[in-house]
């Protein structure tokens, strides 16, 4: 039996019993090649619960004092810090990789923020990397914030895999107390992001609302236009009332006008809604 539009096999109509327990933030990354402050004005007039920082090159992003007053103008609150630990961040404030864990997660207590989001290390930060289990636990013993490690990925060229990270791509594999879950990474690394949210359990403190379909590239499709599990893990936080922040991180760069834009960002928010509302929906008729 197919269901109907009211997403009920017989056509009722439904409506929320309660609020969902988790937050949509729009990520800062999402309105590239637009600003950071650009951001907060979309997520304000899309209706968003808040965004995530990525601390990139952008200064207002590096900014505790600028994020606040952005906050503050539109109405909208820093939900989450993205650590300055992808590759082309590698230089934004300084090369000391724990110095901007630390910072990120002092950003993050200044502006309210309930989470930082890093990548483990690079194969070739060895001493970093070797360090980088034992240094997140102690970050996370320090700091009321939770510092969570996002999933990751193997590096392809041609038919070879190039192992990148260093203890590893797989936060499953590492007794991290809290965990990022990114859909277009699990999609990249040929995995199943359902599967790692039941074996993360409560480590799994962050997602990253994305998609993928699978090529060697990390392609941040918006949900549903992948081949990921997306709605059902969402689905699956919805009835065990997750309190988490999920943050769109969608590739919206093709997008010839901000209409465009805007367009594409309230069909993620609408999906993050949509299912994170699904345990709380009952039939009205």
């Amino acid at each position: 039996m197919g269901r109907s539009n009211s997403g009920q096999p017989d056509g009722r109509e439904t409506r929320p019993t309660r609020p969902p327990s988790a937050k949509v933030a729009l990520s800062t990354s999402s309105v590239y090649p637009e600003s950071c402050a650009d951001a907060f004005e979309i997520a304000a007039r899309l209706g968003y619960d808040g965004v995530e920082v990525m601390v990139w090159t952008d200064p207002v992003s590096q900014d505790t004092g600028a994020l606040k007053r952005l906050s503050q103008h539109y109405g909208v609150p820093v939900l989450s810090i993205h650590a300055p630990t992808l590759l082309v961040t590698q230089r934004v404030w300084g090369k000391e990789p724990w110095a901007k864990l630390e910072r990120s997660l002092q950003m993050a207590e200044d502006v309210g923020a309930s989470a930082v989001v890093a990548h483990p290390p690079f194969r070739w930060q060895k001493e970093y990397g070797a360090a980088f289990v034992d240094g997140v636990a102690r970050l996370n013993d320090h700091f009321d914030v939770p510092l969570t490690v996002e999933n990751m990925y193997p590096w392809r060229a041609r038919s070879r895999e190039v192992m990148a990270y260093s203890p590893g791509w797989d936060p499953l594999e590492q007794p991290y107390r809290y965990v990022t879950l990114d859909f277009s990474h699990a999609a990249t690394a040929g995995g199943d992001s359902l599967a790692m949210a039941r074996a993360l359990g409560d480590r799994l403190t962050h997602i990253h609302l994305a998609d993928g379909a699978g090529s060697a590239k990390d392609e941040h499709l918006l949900p549903g236009r992948g081949t990921q599990p997306c709605g059902e893990v969402l689905d699956l936080l919805s009835e065990k009332s997750w309190t988490g922040v999920v943050a769109v991180e969608v590739n919206t760069r093709k997008c010839r006008t901000r209409g465009e834009r805007e367009s594409e960002l309230t069909e993620c928010l609408n999906f993050a809604r949509e299912h994170l509302n699904s345990a709380n929906l009952t039939p009205t008729g």
